[in-house]
């Protein structure tokens, strides 16, 4: 196959994806939701959960997406310094999303700033979002696709601390986002927590946190254990799902983390709906396919 060819290949690959991503939920979200279920005792949160999943059974049925926002798209890329077409990824992406947009349908949800026109194609100037990772000697590529709504994790917060504040004041700053812009999320809610040395390193590790897998900790053991103090912390609040009440009110904390400026403790937060659409994808330098989050997908 030729280069043209192998392009239209990733490219068609990514669309059939993407659409995938918006109907059905990953494998570990399923799971996690299935938990908070069976534990529910309010009648009412149980009566949500029924709704959701509900809600996840008639999307696969009728074949459309499980949530009206499919919000925009976002790519976060690992991919190997040797991946043959490197060059021409994000270009199939942005082509990959134009097609998903059509057959899916997905909702149009890229508006040009300023010319204050939607695009009716989910792409626009920087649409979709684009994140790199280069791996030196690799050949493989990983994509994980990642749809931000409106309510969920494109209202994030960020901020510097004065290092006066300590890491409580990184407690402090999530949980009152938590009982404030919080709310604007659909519960039980995925928490991502960048904490680095500036408010844009913060807040891209707080949106890299929502790809981690459901269950998987910071490899650093006081990270870790501040996601385990965050998760008691917000299930204490009683949001439940829906925000209606309940015994949980997280699917998860996810912290990331870099190294830090002595004076400033950077902090950010970005929240993921319960009807999480992410998805990872990896293709070899043949392009053979494997998908780590969606069992029994057909590309």
């Amino acid at each position: 196959m030729n280069k043209t060819g192998q392009i239209r290949r990733l490219t068609d690959t990514m669309a059939i994806f993407i659409s995938h991503v918006a109907k059905v939920l990953p494998d570990d979200v399923m799971k996690k939701l299935e938990q908070l279920s069976q534990a529910e005792t309010q009648p009412l949160a149980a009566l949500i959960y029924e709704t959701m999943f509900k809600n996840q059974k008639l999307a696969a049925e009728l074949n459309r997406p499980c949530c009206q926002d499919t919000g925009v798209l976002q790519f976060w890329i690992r991919c190997g310094a040797e991946f043959p077409l490197i060059g021409a990824l994000e270009g199939a992406l942005r082509d990959a999303v134009v097609q998903a947009t059509l057959s899916s349908p997905l909702r149009h949800n890229s508006v040009e700033t300023f010319d204050e026109y939607n695009t009716r194609m989910n792409v626009g100037k920087g649409v979709p979002t684009v994140f790199w990772d280069i791996i030196p000697e690799k050949t493989d590529c990983e994509i994980n696709v990642y749809m931000a709504g409106g309510g969920c994790t494109l209202p994030g917060k960020a901020m510097v601390l004065m290092p006066s504040a300590g890491y409580e004041g990184i407690v402090r700053f999530v949980l009152d986002q938590m009982t404030t812009y919080g709310l604007n999320a659909c519960p039980p809610l995925l928490i991502g927590v960048g904490v680095a040395t500036s408010v844009e390193t913060a807040a891209l590790l707080s949106k890299k946190a929502l790809m981690r897998s459901l269950g998987a900790h910071n490899p650093n053991e006081r990270a870790a254990k501040l996601e385990a103090l965050l998760t008691d912390a917000i299930n204490a609040i009683g949001l439940g799902p829906q925000g209606m009440g309940g015994s949980s009110s997280v699917l998860g904390v996810h912290v990331e983390n870099t190294a830090r400026h002595p004076s400033t403790i950077g902090v950010a937060v970005n929240v993921g709906c319960w009807s999480h659409r992410r998805g990872q994808i990896v293709f070899d330098q043949e392009l053979n396919v494997s998908v780590a989050t969606h069992k029994g997908v057909y590309l």
